[in-house]
This record gives structure tokens, sequence and C-alpha cells, in this order.
């Protein structure tokens, strides 16, 4: 071991660009763990989605388009487009204490939306990661129609 530890900075001398891209990719992990831990709202999977509707009665909100809602959604879901998503409109300021998942069809307009929910005093917000694809990938169930 104490001789790894001699030879290093030969190494990191003669190596300089692998050294460099390996200090590079280090501090992109370091930055991007420490958004997920700041971010203040939790990606949910499939199965944790499911237990925090069935365990808690999570509000469960989909942002996606009115016709990719219409296509499919999780059962009981309520749709609401994110031009719409206002968290200060009176129906959903009533859930502020509550636990509110918010999906869309790849995840990432709901982690949008669950930051703005987030921001504006929601204390408990999930998103659900990889979104309706990841859903129908774990074979759970889908609604059609308008909810």
């Amino acid at each position: 071991m104490s001789d790894v530890l001699h030879r290093l900075p030969e190494f990191l001398g003669n190596h300089f660009y692998l050294t460099l891209g390996f200090v590079g990719v280090f501090v992109a992990l370091l930055v991007t763990e420490a958004q997920r831990f700041t971010r203040g709202y939790a990606a949910l999977t499939p199965a944790g989605l499911t237990q925090l509707i069935n365990r808690e009665n999570a509000l469960l909100i989909d942002v996606s388009a009115q016709a990719e809602f219409e296509k499919g959604h999780i059962p009981g879901a309520k749709h609401v487009a994110m031009s719409a998503l206002d968290p200060e409109h009176k129906d959903l300021a009533k859930a502020r204490d509550l636990p509110v998942a918010v999906v869309c069809r790849n995840g990432q307009t709901s982690a949008q939306a669950a930051q703005r929910l987030k921001k504006a005093g929601f204390s408990k917000v999930f998103w659900l990661e990889g979104g309706l694809t990841a859903w129908s990938e774990a074979q759970m169930p889908l609604a059609k129609g308008r909810a």
C-alpha cells in the first residue's frame, strides 16, 4: 500500500489529462449529489409511489398534456396542465401539508412542477422518476380517458 502512495505523484504527473478528467468527473458527481440532497423533493420509483398512495393517501397530480393524460394515466391522478399549475390555487393550497406526488410522461416536467410546489411551501413533495414510462415498464395499471 505504501508503495502505491509513493508512486502516486509520479503517476499523476505522467497522466495529467487522465487525472484532470478524473477530478472533473468527481467534482461533477459531488455537485449532482449535493443538488439532490438540497432540492427539497424526493424521487420515487413506481413501487415507492404505490406505497405513498396506499399508506399516506397522497395527492397525485399528472402534469402531462391533456391528450397524453387521456391516452393513459395512473388511476386516481388529477390532471393539471403544467402551464396551469398554480401552487396558490385554493384547491391545491389545501394540500400544502399532505404528501403530493407529481408525474408526467418521462419525469422531466414533473420534476419542474415538484420544484415549483416545494418553493411555494409544500412540505412533502415527490415526483415519479422516469414518469409514466417507468410506471408502464414496471407493469403497473393505467387508466384511460378523463379523470
